[in-house]
């Protein structure tokens, strides 16, 4: 994870930009049986910008106001998947849509959850549907839900960014395992 601040507007602050890593030490049983391109996900338009999200309470949503993402979530998540996948035994096939391979499947996810829920203690929390496509079928021929949950120390920039890196970590570790049989 890395962090980097952003100039704004003379005389303002500017705010703490974090980023999230990719798991290095990903093993895979090399069971890929073609081209896996990784779309970017879907969210939700409050999931869908640069803010990082706490959940004060079920149901109600926040943002942090000293902190923020290097991009948007949903790319983001792309890019640090793929880089997971590159970092496994199944970088010689993955892709993203616009490289001009010819996939053989795609896989879809929906980031469901991804912020700090702070009622009962403060705990980043990822959650990621995914489906793995067969592209020329068109038929999905796989589909799970993968989640994982990290204590924070407390609800500043630098603690929730560092849990919400861990916890997601996690999730691109469990897709990358579970992919590399398709």
């Amino acid at each position: 994870m890395g962090t980097a601040a952003l100039g704004g507007c003379a005389g303002s602050r500017p705010i703490p930009t974090f980023d999230l890593s990719a798991p290095r030490d990903v093993v895979t049983t090399p069971r890929s049986r073609g081209t896996l391109v990784v779309t970017e996900p879907t969210a939700l338009a409050v999931l869908n910008t640069e803010k990082i999200i706490v959940e004060p309470a079920p149901g109600q949503i926040t943002y942090l106001a000293d902190a923020q993402w290097s991009d948007r979530l949903p790319a983001l998540f792309q890019a640090r998947l793929l880089e997971a996948f590159e970092n496994s035994s199944r970088a010689r096939s993955v892709a993203r849509p616009g490289d001009r391979i010819t996939a053989d499947f795609l896989l879809l996810t929906d980031i469901r959850t991804f912020g700090l829920q702070t009622a009962g203690g403060a705990e980043a929390v990822v959650e990621v549907s995914a489906k793995i496509v067969d592209d020329k079928a068109g038929r999905i021929v796989a589909a799970k839900v993968f989640s994982a949950r990290t204590a924070a120390a407390n609800s500043t920039g630098p603690e929730v960014a560092r849990a919400l890196d861990q916890a997601s970590d996690q999730v691109f570790g469990d897709i990358v395992r579970w992919a590399a049989g398709y």
